[in-house]
């Protein structure tokens, strides 16, 4: 059961080396070690066994883990020397241990480490947040925003004179439309391009542990708390752009506001204001309105947050887009992969044309991606892609004109008129011989076969 509160915790943190989750008894349910160089345990060797099991040279005073389950409150950023049982390898790490609660009752313990080599070489930095400020990777640019449509070469205009002003941003659209994207174009579209980039997620993280990421802590003030810089400060002169804010606890709101408005930031515990200096973008994945009108949005917050608003359409609303980004995909997969693929189909452009695309442009890069790893020819086939895909039923009403009474005719003939029937219909309801062969789950020269068969007319093909 909190295997499922992983994807919570790993929101949170951009880089760690391992991630562990015990029960209220300390028992190891989930292990994950990202670093083998640095520490050979693994789940397989670990998992149901006591923490204190594990690290014989720990005990229930030494331990974050039963800590944390006694106090029920997170610990951060706490250097720990460990020695494994078995293999006696010593690992130097710094941990951040979070409770995981269920009715206000812990029911387990979650807590990601980075290895270091001794005590002090990262005392700096000991847990990386989802920060893109001295960056790793590169930014996006506008020029990345790949498009021939009118909406989005607008945003693209757009974007480049919102990048000039420090005037707050919000952006919105359907999960999958490339709202960090944009966030990231307006930043290195701007003057504050040379200072960094912060990103967070704000879904489903509890607030006292998000305040504590935004706005820092001050040593003492709960168990464990250091003096750390929230994502405001290391943000500061720089862009702080928060995703799915429309997730975020309607309490916290309400002191991101406060920020927000007086342009300045105090630490968890602390009594000091601190100046900060940052351009905020905020991003929803539902309409603002009616966040606000299902209370799930401070209508004050969202004022202050949209002073400009771009709204990113979804791929079906620019479908023009779609033989652009299958090129760019291509080319993308061909380069990571080390392979050669040509093209699509044309079955497979005409299926991508004629699709919703509920999840944009991030669903087509997935789609892309497995096809990589099916495909047996230079070419993407319809064989090759998911298979909710080809699910488009043409319906399971009773045809006219085929008859059902016993005797009158052999079961052969009753099949074949029924088929006749469906071919027919599917061709009606079709602008292509390759639409109609697709709603059938048939390949074109099996259509193509059995128009022939039966005499219907191929005006379509």
């Amino acid at each position: 059961m909190l295997r499922r509160y992983v994807e919570q915790i790993l929101n949170v943190f951009n880089y760690i080396d391992a991630i562990l989750v015990t029960n209220e008894r300390g028992i190891i349910e989930y292990y994950v070690n990202n670093r083998p160089d640095q520490n050979r345990l693994n789940e397989k060797d670990i998992r149901g066994k006591n923490i204190l099991e594990v690290y014989p040279d720990l005990n229930e005073e030494e331990s974050s883990i039963y800590r944390v389950i006694r106090s029920g409150k997170p610990i951060y950023n706490e250097f720990q020397v460990m020695r494994a049982a078995g293999t006696g390898q010593v690992f130097n790490g710094v941990n951040t241990t979070i409770p995981i609660k269920a009715d206000g009752k812990v029911i387990g313990v979650a807590e990601v480490t980075r290895w270091v080599d001794d005590e002090f070489s990262r005392k700096d930095i000991p847990l990386s947040l989802k920060e893109a400020g001295a960056q790793s990777e590169r930014l996006y640019t506008v020029d990345d925003i790949i498009t021939c449509s009118p909406q989005m070469k607008e945003i693209k205009e757009r974007i480049s004179r919102v990048a000039a002003t420090d005037s707050s941003v919000l952006i919105y659209g359907k999960t999958g439309t490339g709202k960090e994207l944009v966030a990231q174009s307006i930043h290195t579209a701007g003057h504050r391009k040379k200072n960094h980039f912060v990103s967070q997620n704000c879904a489903a993280i509890p607030e006292t542990l998000l305040e504590g990421i935004l706005f820092g802590t001050v040593r003492g003030s709960y168990t464990g708390a250091e003096n750390r810089p929230g994502l405001f400060e290391i943000a500061n002169g720089g862009t702080i752009f928060l995703d799915e804010i429309n997730s975020m606890e309607i309490g916290m709101q309400a002191k991101l506001l406060k920020v927000i408005e007086e342009k300045k930031v105090t630490r968890i515990g602390g009594t000091k204001p601190i100046p900060i200096d940052v351009k905020v973008i905020s991003a929803v994945n539902e309409l603002p309105e009616e966040c606000v009108r299902r209370k799930k949005m401070r209508e004050d917050l969202l004022y202050r947050l949209s002073v400009v608003r771009l709204n990113i359409p979804g791929l079906a609303e620019r479908k023009e887009d779609i033989p652009l980004l299958v090129r760019h995909f291509i080319d993308y997969y061909n380069h990571r992969m080390g392979k050669n693929v040509l093209d699509v189909s044309e079955e497979v452009e005409e299926l991508f044309m004629d699709y919703s695309w509920p999840g944009n442009v991030r669903e087509m890069k997935n789609i892309i991606e497995g096809a990589f790893n099916l495909l047996s020819s230079r070419v993407i086939q319809l064989s090759d892609l998911p298979e909710y895909l080809l699910r488009e039923e043409i319906g399971t009403k009773p045809r006219e004109g085929i008859s059902t009474q016993i005797g009158q005719y052999s079961l052969q003939e009753m099949v074949s008129q029924y088929e006749k029937q469906l071919i027919t219909e599917a061709l009606k309801e079709s602008k292509s011989l390759s639409e109609a062969a697709r709603k059938l789950k048939i390949t074109k020269q099996g259509l193509s076969y059995k128009l022939g068969k039966y005499r219907i007319g191929e005006e379509k093909q």
